[in-house]
């Protein structure tokens, strides 16, 4: 396997093994911490332990730090990639630059979010980091499926990326929120981001399969330029395809 196919399987591959198994603890832990809180307002004893709210903030930091390093991943990729083998970054000089520092801002910006404690930086680097994902995945080396945008696994992506950032900016706030309105959205949008998360694996999973290895690609697209996928049609490697078809 190349290195070129290496980076292709390196966004999936970290988000199994590292994403993936985060939002099942991320879920489960938020599942006992609310049945915690329900059952301490109602005056009775609770069997989970207090310190499951704690371990539930402490996994949903590490889970959307692992979503937002992915997304940045998942864009940041194709787009070096595709710029190499392009010669983009000899033919336009100043948007590879961009890029790069675009790349490089947008994760600081992630860096400084966790770091920041005053509301409105808060909400800067959470800006900031969001309008980064968006601004690289406007590349044209991405691929977003905008024909198909009900079912891209990119747009998908961005969403899930952007509710992490707003849940990470938030946290404060619903600690501070004697009304619980903070509480009830952040449980709101996570939920919605579980389901995301479960749509990133339906599409991932066929995007994967649509995806060609370096030594594959030519006879993909082949196929599509024979139009296969709607009529039958073979392709053969070239020490195979006969004198007179040459």
């Amino acid at each position: 396997m190349s290195i070129a196919d290496f980076t292709l399987i390196l966004h999936p591959m970290l988000a199994v093994v590292f994403v993936f198994p985060l939002i099942g603890i991320a879920t489960a832990l938020a599942w006992q911490t609310r049945q915690r809180r329900l059952t301490v307002e109602s005056k009775a004893k609770s069997k989970i332990p207090p310190v499951v709210g704690s371990e539930h903030l402490s996994i949903g930091r590490w889970l959307a730090a692992g979503v937002i390093g992915v997304a940045l991943l998942g864009v940041s990729a194709p787009i070096i990639r595709k710029m190499i083998l392009n010669g983009t970054f000899a033919e336009e000089p100043g948007r590879a630059a961009f890029v790069g520092l675009m790349i490089v801002l947008t994760a600081a910006s992630a860096v400084m979010l966790y770091r920041a404690t005053p509301a409105h930086w808060r909400g800067i680097f959470a800006t900031l980091t969001g309008m980064g994902l968006i601004i690289l995945g406007c590349q044209p080396e991405v691929f977003r499926r905008g024909y198909e945008w009900y079912t891209s696994h990119y747009y998908f992506g961005i969403v899930a990326a952007l509710l992490m950032i707003l849940s990470v900016a938030v946290v404060p706030d619903i600690y501070k929120d004697k009304q619980k309105r903070w509480r009830r959205a952040h449980a709101a949008l996570n939920a919605i981001a579980v389901l995301l998360f479960i749509g990133q694996g339906f599409t991932g999973a066929r995007d994967l399969l649509e995806i060609p290895l370096s030594w594959q690609n030519p006879y993909v697209s082949e196929l599509y330029a024979k139009q296969c996928q709607t009529q039958e049609c073979v392709v053969l490697p070239a020490s195979e395809v006969p004198d007179s078809a040459e």
